[in-house]
């Protein structure tokens, strides 16, 4: 049989023949005097055992281990830790369909800055009934970008920490004026005296869960650097100041 004799008989590609044959696991061979390839029944026997094989999910170095000789692994032990592996996805799979049906059935739908647990989603939509604030916006996207990035523990204690103290008594007014006094500050110099007022409004609103144990405002930390540099600078300022003042707090 030619080549593609032989990759029509298994039902495989030529091209699938020729990179079994470069990872060695099938044998190529000898080439007859005009050059061909000969291609005999055992090939084909071969062939259809490494169709079968990654057809249930096997890689080729699995394939390869089956194949061996001296049997590196033998078929049973293979499968076996296949079907372990494909449990594993299939319960990852269900978790995965899990989240995105709380995702599908939040209440009041998906908020703007994406799929976030329902705890943050209904931390949001508190936060829209306060205000529509432009500071209070880049506040949602760093809440979202801190449940992805900061550890799982970390992230439910600052959103239920920030939950709390919007739900307490004078809450809502006491975030509507600090977030006001903020947005006052886009277009004004740092040494603005509203900037401390705007600081101690926001010292008002923030519980200290919301900082982590030993965090210091002016410790030059990349990630604090980028996070004051994505406000106007009497904004970065008054934020400053109020983290300052409440990692002081015992």
């Amino acid at each position: 049989m030619r080549i593609g004799e032989l990759a029509a008989a298994v039902g495989v590609t030529t091209r699938a023949v020729r990179h079994y044959h470069h990872q060695g696991l099938l044998p190529e061979p000898e080439r007859r005097a005009n050059g061909y390839r000969e291609y005999g029944l055992r090939h084909a026997v071969v062939l259809a055992r490494i169709r079968r094989l990654t057809e249930l999910g096997l890689g080729l170095a699995e394939v390869r281990d089956v194949l061996a000789d001296d049997a590196g692994k033998d078929l049973v032990e293979v499968l076996c830790e296949l079907d372990a592996d494909l449990a594993r996805q299939e319960a990852a799979l269900r978790e995965r369909r899990a989240r995105l049906k709380d995702l599908l059935d939040m209440e009041g739908g998906l908020p703007a800055e994406g799929p976030v647990s329902p705890r943050l989603a209904a931390l949001f939509r508190d936060m829209a009934r306060v205000t529509d604030s432009p500071m209070a916006a880049k506040d949602r996207e760093l809440l979202a970008l801190i449940e992805t990035s900061a550890a799982p523990e970390a992230g439910r204690r600052v959103v239920a920490a920030l939950g709390d103290a919007l739900a307490a008594p004078g809450g809502q007014e006491r975030a509507l004026a600090a977030y006001a006094l903020l947005d006052g500050l886009a277009d004004v110099d740092p040494d603005d005296p509203r900037v401390d007022e705007a600081a101690r409004a926001l010292v008002d609103c923030l519980p200290r869960e919301v900082l982590p144990e030993a965090f210091e405002a002016d410790s030059g930390d990349s990630f604090l650097r980028a996070f004051y540099a994505d406000f106007p600078a009497a904004q970065a300022e008054a934020v400053r100041r109020a983290l300052a003042m409440i990692a002081e707090r015992e």
